[in-house]
């Protein structure tokens, strides 16, 4: 049985320029799924911290193909955060120690594999 274990790759584009980051939180970002699957429940945590917390997506869900604005209170410090995904069947994946205060854009894609990477 072929399962989905971790998204194969992981591309993030550098932020640019100064003034958004003036008008918006430093770690605020943008992920966009290509995985070819549907997230159900999305998580984003300082890697300090030791808990998720709520489910970013609440009741709605991220279709492949799709792109949402993540946003964080404008007395957030921390740059390091983890991502957790879990997929309308159940499958969960892990992304550890994204530089928030480098990244705008996070883009989730699938290719079988187990590993991720950050550009």
């Amino acid at each position: 049985m072929r399962r989905r274990i971790l998204l194969a790759s992981l591309l993030a584009s550098a932020c640019l320029g100064s003034a958004p980051a003036l008008a918006q939180s430093q770690q605020d970002f943008a992920l966009v799924n290509r995985t070819g699957y549907q997230i159900n429940e999305l998580y984003v945590s300082a890697s300090a911290n030791n808990r998720w917390g709520r489910d970013i997506l609440g009741d709605e869900v991220m279709p492949s193909g799709t792109r949402r604005n993540i946003t964080f209170g404008r007395n957030q410090r921390d740059c390091s955060f983890d991502i957790r995904i879990i997929y309308s069947d159940g499958e969960r994946a892990e992304i550890r120690e994204v530089d928030l205060c480098r990244v705008s854009v996070v883009t989730l894609t699938w290719n079988g594999g187990t590993r991720y990477r950050v550009d």
